[in-house]
């Protein structure tokens, strides 16, 4: 066969391949400075070693401290520190409250009881009463009016949800995606959608007060359903998909089983047709609600009956974890058998929250709050990891997300806020006004750097916003620092050759 021209074989060995790492690092960090957020960034950090370097450089970190806090921004000279680790630290500090000039804003409403607080993005909505009040908190910032008034409801609100507009059939543009709808129930039998202000729907069918609402919407993709618990001891199921005001025909099951009030319910974390409810009784039923409701009880898969008064729930993948009494206890959905015991205190348990991504679990009782590893059954190796002291009164209210722990009650003038991680006291917040005397904290709403409070007085009811976004001046820590009791290091850890990257790890974000 005869040789290749000399003129191919040239060709050949001239022709190169491009690579991504044949681009210089400035010129690709110049191109991530486009990425929209942190977790994009994430994401290209964690795609190979040559993009984590990118990810990494001081410039695309200097423009996302500068985009947040310009007063704030490091130097760019070259012997600056590491600016991401220096904008972490300063988002860690923010996100757990280590400042003393939040921005502070108060509401003073009519002297009666908060029922509901939620707070979300840029949603804020508090109920009193039958009257719901929403505001927008960019609005409410720039003290321009946008207070939304309510008053549909004709009894007092039980329960209140924000859930996506996407998963309802309100939706019609991907302009929306960022929109939320309320959901409201009430003691006047009624459960209402509103949305932009106005009422959407209101369903009715329960033959009393309904107590309570479905943390999350049920099902996957479009057609998702509502649950709602009543007085009247019964679980019913409505499609939000339905349409006209009056709701008639959005009620697609009514599932009988409990004998006392319906008090809580969640959606199982592994699969999103089960529903979990507890009654006043400390019952629970698990309802799997895409089965056929011609016999309205055969859509109950699982049943267990727990001591003492029920407190909370938390559904995580396919555990259930239910505070009754004095204990927490975790059911396996699947089987419906006792896992362990995850929490034990005499005499009884005011709150409970949980953390699923550190194992911890906190519940509110006399004086204090407690943390507890659910790794540990307390039937074999009892006791809380820390105790969180220094209330009065009992903790009724317990936040928990991987930065803080707020705890209050309300007999406190003052809520306390503990690092997550070390359980060290990192700041007091007043609930109340020296001007205006007041009860202490009645409700409580927290959602990243912002946390808003209710009290009720004599002569009004005030609610505090605090935005600690810009805050600059740090709380000076004294030197008896107040450490939680009994903490110690978790040595529950997984194998540390898990081939975990923990620097890597250490970029990212809540």
């Amino acid at each position: 066969m005869a040789d290749s021209s000399p003129s191919q074989s040239q060709s050949q060995s001239t022709t190169t391949t491009t690579k991504i790492t044949d681009v210089d690092e400035d010129s690709l960090a110049h191109c991530a400075n486009y990425l929209d957020n942190l977790q994009d960034l994430s994401n290209l950090a964690m795609s190979c070693k040559y993009f984590k370097r990118v990810a990494y450089s001081n410039s695309i970190w200097l423009r996302w401290f500068r985009e947040h806090w310009p007063q704030q921004a490091p130097s760019s000279s070259p012997q600056t520190l590491d600016v991401r680790e220096a904008y972490l630290a300063r988002r860690t500090a923010l996100q757990q409250f280590k400042f003393m000039d939040p921005l502070v804003a108060d509401i003073y409403t009519f002297p009666k009881p908060y029922n509901q607080i939620l707070l979300e993005k840029n949603d804020f909505v508090f109920s009193q009463g039958s009257l719901i009040e929403m505001r927008k908190i960019n609005c409410f910032l720039c003290e321009s009016s946008s207070l939304l008034m309510l008053s549909d409801h004709s009894a007092r609100i039980t329960c209140m949800r924000l859930f996506p507009l996407n998963e309802t059939s309100l939706f019609r543009s991907e302009t929306q995606s960022e929109e939320n709808v309320l959901v409201t129930s009430s003691c006047d039998h009624t459960i209402r959608l509103w949305w932009r202000g106005s009422c959407q729907r209101c369903f009715r069918g329960h033959n009393g007060p309904v107590t309570t609402l479905s943390d999350k919407l049920l099902g996957d993709g479009i057609g998702k359903v509502l649950a709602s618990g009543g007085e009247d001891g019964t679980v019913r199921l409505w499609s939000l998909n339905s349409s006209g005001k009056r709701g008639k025909s959005a009620l697609k099951a009514t599932l009988y089983g409990h004998e006392k009030p319906v008090k809580l319910m969640s959606v199982a974390g592994h699969k999103t047709s089960l529903l979990v409810t507890l009654s006043r009784d400390s019952k629970v039923r698990v309802w799997d609600t895409t089965a056929s409701s011609s016999v309205r009880s055969s859509c109950c898969v699982g049943m267990a009956s727990l001591p003492g008064s029920p407190v909370n729930m938390k559904c995580h993948e396919s555990l259930l974890y239910v505070a009754t009494g004095s204990s927490v206890i975790a059911i396996d959905l699947r089987t419906m058998r006792k896992v362990l015991t995850a929490a034990n205190y005499q005499p009884k348990l005011h709150s409970f929250e949980m953390l699923p991504s550190k194992s911890l679990i906190c519940t509110g009782v006399s004086g204090r709050a407690l943390l507890w590893d659910i790794r540990r059954n307390q039937e074999t190796n009892p006791g809380p990891i820390a105790e969180l002291d220094g209330h009065t009164g009992s903790v009724a209210f317990v936040h928990m997300d991987p930065y803080k722990i707020v705890t209050g009650g309300p007999e406190d003038f003052f809520i306390n806020v503990w690092e997550t991680d070390t359980g060290t006291q990192i700041n007091s917040l007043s609930c109340s006004s020296d001007e205006e005397p007041s009860s202490g904290c009645t409700a409580l709403a927290v959602n990243g750097c912002r946390i808003v409070t209710g009290s009720c007085g004599e002569g009004l009811s005030r609610l505090r916003f605090r935005d600690f976004n810009n805050a600059t001046c740090p709380v000076v820590k004294s030197e008896d620092e107040h450490a939680s009791k009994f903490w110690d290091p978790q040595s529950y850890s997984d194998s540390d050759t898990d081939g975990s990257d923990p620097e890597r790890d250490n970029l990212y974000l809540a």
